[in-house]
């Protein structure tokens, strides 16, 4: 993992073509501009989680419960 620091309205810049940017600091958040290519998807890590959970689950029955 790369750590870096960075203050208000600094950025980093991923692949030439990613730019993350610092907008507001507060006592215990941060806020980050993501400005990135269209075909690049960017989520927060939680909502990353559960599309890959989704794209898990088994498509036998269209998840219906299997009835007696």
């Amino acid at each position: 993992m790369l750590i870096l620091s960075r203050k208000l309205n600094e950025s980093i810049v991923i692949d030439g073509r990613i730019v993350v940017k610092v907008l507001r600091i507060e006592k215990e958040s941060v806020k980050l501009g993501i400005q990135a290519p269209p075909e690049v998807p960017v989520h927060r890590e939680e909502i990353h989680e559960a599309i890959q959970k989704g794209k898990k689950k088994p498509r036998g029955n269209g998840g219906a419960e299997p009835t007696a």
